[in-house]
């Protein structure tokens, strides 16, 4: 006998093997059992979850020889045929090769006759948003008012494409992508059944490379099984695949954890040889960042049988959740950046070096960091805003108390509204400049603070304009810092603001309380427009 594949060997027979789509099995076992049948149904989805199994397990159930129910026997002549394709009133079209209009009045004008066989006539049209517009024009008259003994059971992957004219007349549901978690289990019973020695962790892997498609699933089980000569192991399957190995990741986050630039470019040297994907090893990466964060958070989410428990809790323990929120955001831009880099190799070496350079270990490092390293753009890239802001290292700092006590003087010493007056600055710096408070000023270093919702102005090269003039107006060199946070006093921007406003309202004082405009208004009956009230400069 020849052999069949997985996915057509196990298909579903009957809604209680279905996996995965339990809402849509309920309504259809209610349905069914109270008799409450609608000649039109429409399946919505993604690939490999279950559409036609759907549908033609309803159209078992509506031909069963044994009665309309959500359980048909399976083994009466009308069942057996429809499992194997043979029943002569069930018409399965593919839409994708029969759009024209001709093909679809040929195919309703067969409709008006009773069926030959079973109790109901069924029709299952798969991709059904494939047919023209002049094809849905044609069926929407026999789609509203069938004959008592046609079913519809339309199927279609991108339901944007068909006309509301259809999809009103028809009762729809949307099948859901499969679990990692439905896929695994199913796969496992199917290997158990078929009794083929497997791994868990195989399982789980091979969940992941369907992406919610239990077609997908079973096809590369197939594959597996014969990859791995009737053993479905997960080192094999990684091999068949391409994919990158959890202990390669779990090698990544160690070399972070230690601070190993060494072991994170091995590891990078050791994918390049294997000729692993480096877009799939980010993504794998990323993942695992996502299982790392809520571990964190929600200790108790983690099961007891996770095979990677132990390292996911000790790593767990030795990052920060601010450091796992940042490297999550660098590999996963990392990855979108991974076309335009030299290389992927050189693209993917990069992302793990960005990870080993930023360590933040708290909320307020994680603020200073994304302050002198770099925004995220709308959309969504990384870029390096303002190199001088970095922190000196303290090896540079003059030790004891000696300067932080002369800095302050000489800070206080400094009138900054002043000093921003003066400076010969234009457009954005000086809107920096203007909208900053002085923190510190010492013989090499200026410290401004600018409130985070102003942070856009500290980008190049608004920074470096504003160090040279700082430099030219003090006669030295000094190194410009800028803190995000909330100001302490009023900036040259709140200051003048504030100023006129009160010119402003001085003005609008005035014109109240002049004796002229006061009778204009009472003679004439006028208004004052305060928007033309201008203060006299």
């Amino acid at each position: 006998m020849s052999y069949q594949v997985l996915a057509r060997k196990w298909r579903p027979r009957n809604f209680s093997t279905l996996v995965g789509q339990e809402h849509v099995v309920r309504a259809l076992t209610h349905a069914l059992s109270e008799q409450r049948l609608h000649h039109a149904y429409l399946f919505t989805g993604t690939r490999g979850v279950g559409k036609t199994t759907i549908a033609r397990i309803l159209a078992k159930s509506l031909n069963c020889e044994l009665g309309i129910s959500a359980t048909p026997c399976g083994v009466c002549a009308a069942c057996q045929e429809i499992d194997g394709g043979r029943f002569v009133d069930l018409l399965e079209v593919d839409a994708a090769t029969n759009t024209r209009v001709d093909e679809m009045r040929q195919l309703l004008e067969n409709a008006v006759y009773a069926p030959t066989r079973g109790r109901f006539k069924v029709y299952v049209i798969d991709e059904v948003h494939m047919l023209s517009n002049s094809a849905f024009n044609a069926m929407l008259k026999t789609l509203e008012e069938p004959p008592e003994h046609v079913k519809f059971i339309l199927a279609t992957t991108d339901p944007q494409k068909i006309p509301v004219t259809v999809l009103s007349r028809c009762l729809q549901f949307n099948l859901k992508q499969m679990t990692a978690t439905a896929i695994t289990g199913h796969l496992g019973h199917i290997l158990l059944a078929e009794d083929i020695p497997f791994d868990a962790a195989a399982l789980a892997l091979v969940a992941r490379s369907a992406a919610g498609s239990m077609r997908d699933a079973l096809s590369l089980l197939d594959q597996a099984i014969a990859h791995g000569a009737g053993k479905v192991e997960e080192r094999q399957l990684r091999s068949m695949l391409g994919t990158v190995d959890q202990d390669h990741l779990f090698t990544i986050l160690d070399a972070l954890k230690d601070g190993d630039s060494a072991a994170l470019m091995r590891v990078a040297a050791d994918l390049g040889m294997r000729s692993l994907s480096f877009s799939a090893a980010l993504q794998e990466l990323a993942s695992l960042l996502t299982r790392l964060q809520v571990v964190q958070c929600v200790p108790t989410a983690i099961d007891e049988d996770e095979p990677d428990r132990d390292r996911l809790l000790l790593l767990a323990a030795a990052f920060s959740p601010e450091f796992v929120q940042l490297a999550y955001q660098i590999v996963n831009i990392g990855r979108t950046e991974l076309p335009s880099a030299p290389d992927e190799y050189s693209g993917f070496v990069m992302v793990l070096l960005r990870l080993h350079t930023f360590r933040p270990s708290t909320v307020p490092d994680v603020l200073g960091a994304v302050a002198f390293r770099g925004t995220v753009t709308s959309a969504g890239r990384h870029q390096v805003t303002h190199a001088v802001t970095e922190r000196l290292p303290s090896e540079r700092m003059p030790s004891g108390e000696s300067r932080s006590v002369g800095a302050q003087a000489e800070t206080e010493n400094v009138d900054w509204h002043k000093v921003v007056a003066a400076l010969s600055l234009s457009g954005l710096a000086k809107e920096l400049a203007q909208n900053s408070e002085l923190r510190q000023l010492d013989d090499r270093l200026c410290v401004l603070r600018l409130p985070p919702t102003l942070g856009h102005l500290q980008m190049k090269p608004n920074p470096d304009r504003l160090q040279q003039a700082l430099s030219d107006h003090f006669g030295k060199s000094l190194q410009l810092r800028i803190e995000l946070a909330l100001n302490e006093s009023d900036t040259p921007a709140e200051a003048a603001g504030r100023q006129r406003q009160e010119r402003q309202d001085q003005a609008a004082y005035s014109i109240s309380t002049d004796l002229f405009i006061r009778d204009a208004i009472d003679s004439l009956d006028a208004t004052v427009v305060q928007s033309s009230i201008k203060p006299i400069a």
